[in-house]
């Protein structure tokens, strides 16, 4: 007898979401049973939405993982780079500028 059950029980937030999700559509004269099936249903879909979300999430780690490796032993071999920033000059003079503008306003006015 295995020790984990092979159904998984769906979370109360999924069933709740679900349950939420098919009252707001529910129809005129759509008994309580139908209702129901319908959460069943769109738990069903969340379930399913999840496990391809978190499957496409482990591929893409693996990926993350081969190109880090790959990149890591390509760098290296590889010279460092020094990246050198400078900054414009026309914020700073526009920045003088308006200061000397204003200084002059107030000095003269």
């Amino acid at each position: 007898m295995s020790r984990y059950s092979k159904k998984q029980n769906a979370s109360p937030e999924t069933r709740s979401d679900a349950m939420k999700t098919a009252r707001g559509n529910q129809r005129p004269g759509q008994t309580k049973e139908q209702t129901r099936l319908i959460a069943q249903g769109i738990q069903k879909g969340i379930d399913q939405y999840k496990k391809q979300h978190k499957a496409k999430l482990r591929e893409m780690d693996k990926r993350l993982k081969t190109t880090q490796l790959k990149s890591s032993s390509a760098n290296e071999t590889e010279v460092q780079k020094q990246t050198v920033y400078r900054q414009h000059w026309l914020p700073w003079f526009l920045l003088a500028l308006s200061w000397l503008g204003a200084g002059l306003y107030f000095y003269l006015g």
